[in-house]
């Protein structure tokens, strides 16, 4: 096990590495400049030099980019253009919220993936296994911000359950978490229907059903355990996935977090915002990976991590 998050460790420094000068690239070859965006339509020629030169954007690419390497390797992850504020404050000052929507929205949609895949497999093949798949088809299908708007015309609007926006109670995280959790649930309830069919034809299986087991039990004690570990890997990846992917959920509910702040620093094109934010997505994704890793021989014995 020390093996393993020592290479993986090295791994992940080889990944953020690959990440950071893909994305760094990329960035730089936009035809919008920072520049000109920071001094404003009105400036003049002058002062768009002036303002590249205090940015270090007049230097050669790869002088930019070593230096930016220099400040990461010493924990800095450079200073944003239009805030004027060390990127990993920012970072840091949104991760609590952004954390708590991506618990809330994995909870809800592993607890809904797990009930439909589990009711799908053991109705294979009927009416309720096809509108099963039908609705997680259409759940992974449907665009973030059409089911948002729904739902806060829903729940919001014509209901008033809930708040439109903002942060700070329960009652704010519950739309944004079903959002995630709606889009997020038909892949898992796929998942687990394909795992629980699998493992529902296993011998221990029918051994059970021979011993007259219930079926409650055989289904909760004896095949979903076996049937979870696709289930931690696709967490893993969903942690890395909801630290960055959820641009438009937060900003269609006005959520202060780090997706937030992506978005605003596209807009503005502040560079080392959205360096930092997708290095640390980067690294969530990882670190979510290895997690899983560890866990899986936690749950079946016969899994020996690599």
């Amino acid at each position: 096990m020390a093996l393993l998050i020592v290479r993986r460790l090295v791994q992940t420094a080889l990944i953020l590495l690959g990440v950071a000068a893909i994305t760094f690239l990329l960035l730089y070859a936009l035809p919008a400049d920072p520049a000109r965006m920071i001094a404003g339509r009105s400036a003049t020629a002058q002062t768009v030099a002036n303002i590249r030169r205090e940015l270090g954007l007049d230097q050669p690419l790869l002088v930019q980019f070593w230096t930016y390497l220099q400040g990461i390797l010493q924990g800095n992850l450079g200073r944003s253009y239009a805030q004027k504020t060390d990127v990993g404050a920012l970072i840091l000052a949104r991760l609590p919220a952004t954390l708590i929507l991506m618990a809330a929205g994995i909870f809800v949609e592993v607890v809904l993936g797990l009930i439909l895949g589990i009711i799908a497999a053991l109705r294979r093949g009927g009416a309720i296994d096809r509108m099963v798949m039908m609705a997680s088809f259409v759940g992974v299908s449907a665009p973030q911000f059409v089911v948002a708007l729904l739902l806060l015309y829903v729940f919001a609007v014509t209901l008033g359950w809930f708040p439109m926006s903002g942060f700070g109670t329960a009652a704010h995280v519950v739309l944004p978490a079903a959002t995630l959790g709606i889009l997020g649930a038909g892949w898992y309830a796929r998942m687990v229907r394909s795992a629980m069919i699998d493992v529902l034809n296993q011998d221990y299986v029918r051994t059970a059903r021979a011993k007259g087991l219930s079926s409650a039990r055989i289904v909760l004690r004896h095949a979903l355990p076996n049937a979870l570990l696709p289930i931690i890997a696709m967490i893993g990846i969903d942690i890395g996935q909801f630290m960055g992917g959820v641009v438009v959920v937060e900003a269609v509910y006005g959520w202060p977090g780090i997706g937030q702040l992506a978005w605003q620093a596209i807009q503005q094109v502040d560079i080392p915002i959205i360096m930092g934010v997708t290095l640390v997505s980067a690294l969530a994704i990882v670190l979510g990976n290895l997690l899983a890793d560890i866990i899986a021989p936690l749950i079946d014995p016969r899994i020996h991590a690599r």
